[in-house]
């Protein structure tokens, strides 16, 4: 997956907007001004390439599983790393998993709404759309 595969994904999920907080380098991703991932381009010390990183929420025990699983999960970049996940995409995790990465965090902050922002998401889109398999845990 590169940045622009990622940026399409991310922005696949139902009312999912682009930001950037932070300035132009990174890319913030926002349902109902909540964070879900953030996107962005580190240039390659000493070559002329650059890395696409992406920042992603998780539940504490599946972060730390995952970064035990892949080398390119590392703690959050600037994000609590408890929670948060950087995922390098230099293609050695399959696009599948990344996209269930993205579907999750996603899921996730969903359920860290209050009821209200939650139940008008839930009204307008079905379980499979806002959780993607990721069953909320009300």
């Amino acid at each position: 997956m590169n940045y622009n595969s990622a940026k399409t994904y991310l922005l696949s999920h139902p009312e999912a907007i682009e930001d950037f907080p932070f300035g132009p380098e990174v890319a913030v991703f926002k349902i109902k001004g909540k964070m879900f991932a953030t996107l962005g381009l580190r240039a390659e010390p000493g070559k002329d390439s650059q890395t696409t990183n992406i920042n992603l929420k998780c539940d504490p025990a599946e972060a730390q599983m995952l970064r035990d699983i892949f080398s390119a999960v590392i703690p959050g970049y600037h994000m609590n790393k408890r929670h948060w996940n950087t995922v390098i995409l230099d293609d050695s995790i399959p696009d599948g998993e990344i996209e269930r990465m993205i579907d999750r965090s996603y899921a996730l902050v969903i359920k860290g709404m209050t009821k209200k922002l939650r139940a008008s998401l839930e009204i307008s889109y079905s379980a499979q759309e806002l959780y993607n398999n990721c069953a909320p845990e009300h």
